[in-house]
């Protein structure tokens, strides 16, 4: 059963047309990765899927359901997670009290269920010693834990993740694919951007490719990133 289907999804800014009839099916439980180059129009899909922005044309489904016209708050209680390129916690709240936030706006948690919550993926992400420090003060493998344990604290069937493991060592990289693997192996649908190739393939069942807004195919990751369209496209190959 599909969790989300899009319908000839199109969206312009004045001239541009940065997201060209895009149809896409993802499965309940698959993890699907995104790849193109930078202008591709991979964060705005995103931002037309949570909600952020509307389409022109198309229908977004989520569950066989028109979510088209949601709020992005009507998305996440329906079950739409999603982590930033750019961290965006609250930095004056505490790493648990940016969860509390998530879980108890997002995901209907209450009093000491929602903080029992919030500490059980605390644990998972690796964040449990640092549950009282300002999220502000946090090291970049902490914000992007952070975007990752908030999009988890909404309790979320979908999670959309936005070049997470961008601008991470290959440590910091590991630790985070396993993390992440953990989530999909739980049963949760994934949508991830990304540029770290290796961290992607490493996850997902099938690759999509955006170029200049249209999908140019979706497939498994080896018959991808052999097309020869995809080569030179994306990696800048003549073919």
């Amino acid at each position: 059963m599909s969790i989300l289907t899009l319908k000839s999804v199109s969206k312009s800014f004045g001239a541009l047309k940065v997201t060209d009839g895009v149809s896409l099916e993802v499965q309940t439980g698959e993890a699907l990765g995104i790849i193109g180059p930078n202008g591709a129009g991979k964060s705005t899909l995103f931002n037309l899927i949570a909600g952020n922005i509307k389409p022109d044309e198309g229908q977004i489904l989520l569950d066989g359901t028109d979510v088209s016209h949601w709020s992005p708050m009507e998305r996440v209680q329906a079950g739409v997670g999603r982590s930033f390129q750019i961290p965006q916690p609250f930095n004056h709240l505490s790493v648990f009290e940016n969860l509390m936030v998530a879980a108890q706006f997002g995901g209907a948690h209450r009093g000491s269920e929602a903080s029992e919550f919030c500490m059980s993926i605390l644990e998972k992400t690796g964040l449990a010693p640092s549950a009282r420090d300002m999220a502000g003060g946090l090291s970049l493998l902490q914000r992007k834990r952070l975007e990752l344990a908030r999009a988890m604290a909404t309790s979320p069937k979908l999670i959309l993740l936005d070049e997470i493991a961008g601008g991470l060592t290959d440590g910091e990289c590991g630790d985070l694919i396993k993390t992440i693997k953990d989530i999909h192996s739980q049963g949760t649908s994934i949508i991830w951007i990304e540029h770290v190739l290796h961290a992607l393939t490493s996850v997902v069942d099938r690759l999509m490719v955006l170029n200049f807004g249209e999908n140019i195919m979706v497939g498994g990751i080896y018959e991808v990133m052999n097309a020869p369209a995809v080569r030179e496209i994306y990696l800048g190959l003549e073919v």
